[in-house]
């Protein structure tokens, strides 16, 4: 019982993490009702920048909190460069043309990141204690063996998490947010400016993607291919539904404690890997009988 333990509190923090990349994608949803292809690509820049400005300044006073302060203030930055450059002119038009624009500003990304910073691997040590420890010991016997820096994410991801679940729910803005997102026209009819909101949106999803980079670039390090962990959120949204955060939370601790559960037990009987492929046959299950995935709406044209 005990390993069974093991094995599902490491999937269940692992899931936090995919929850963590997952949220971006909703706060841009939520938004502008697009599926925002840039987000991995977000992820992988902020994580850059902040590893490569935290070695130019290693021998300043507190070049972490430096390192941050100027990486946050870029993504700022690079958020109102997207609503000027690219998103206003796009404003009332089909959702298509600004989904291709959520894909140009991936690759944009990816090259301008590597021209920036260039494309090594760097390693990320922020301080988030190594090794394991044992849990539970009164418990179960011998305890649970956890990782100490999947124990750290977890809380910081989860603190992340609320926060963003109370900004939507409980603030004007979060409200504003979900006007803007089922219909342009009407929201600024009625004195929503859209330019504003579409700023704090991508801005608060740079900085979701700047805490999910530094955390999965402590993990395996910066690198480019830490752009593709965003497709791991894709399962994770077809679960929870593309407009729900809570939804982003549920379907996350699914993907991450099933795909453990099932590399372990079910993995021997069929080869291994199940572990990188289990959450889009799930995913697939959904999409077959509950498209909507378990807190979306169900969106009924009447014609």
């Amino acid at each position: 019982m005990g390993f069974f333990v093991e094995v599902l509190l490491s999937g269940l923090m692992a899931g936090v993490l995919y929850s963590l990349v997952a949220l971006g994608f909703v706060l841009i949803f939520k938004a502008s009702g697009v599926f925002n292809f840039a987000q991995g690509a977000m992820v992988l820049f902020a994580a850059l920048t902040f590893v490569r400005l935290l070695d130019i300044l290693k021998d300043t006073f507190a070049p972490i909190t430096l390192a941050l302060i100027i990486t946050i203030a870029m993504m700022i930055m690079l958020a109102m460069a997207i609503e000027r450059l690219v998103l206003r002119p796009l404003v009332n038009q089909p959702g298509i043309s600004l989904f291709m624009a959520t894909l140009g500003i991936a690759y944009f990304l990816d090259g301008f990141g590597q021209t920036l910073w260039g494309s090594d691997i760097y390693t990320l040590d922020i301080g988030i204690p190594k090794g394991s420890i044992f849990i539970l010991e009164s418990v179960f016997e011998g305890g649970v063996l956890v990782a100490k820096e999947d124990l750290v994410a977890t809380v910081i991801a989860g603190l992340l998490v609320v926060t963003l679940a109370i900004f939507f729910q409980k603030t004007r803005i979060g409200r504003a947010l979900r006007a803007v997102a089922d219909d342009h026209q009407a929201a600024q009819s009625i004195g929503i400016p859209l330019n504003y909101i579409w700023v704090i949106v991508w801005t608060v999803a740079g900085l979701v993607a700047l805490v999910a980079g530094v955390i999965w670039g402590s993990k395996l390090g910066v690198q480019f291919s830490l752009s593709l962990i965003a497709l791991k959120a894709l399962p994770v949204l077809i679960l929870g539904g593309f407009e729900s955060v809570l939804g982003a939370v549920i379907g996350g601790l699914i993907i991450g404690a099933g795909e453990k559960l099932a590399e372990i037990y079910i993995g021997p009987y069929v080869g291994g890997g199940i572990e990188y492929w289990f959450a889009y046959m799930l995913a697939l299950g959904f999409l077959m009988f509950r498209p909507q995935g378990l807190f979306g709406e169900v969106h009924i044209d009447r014609v």
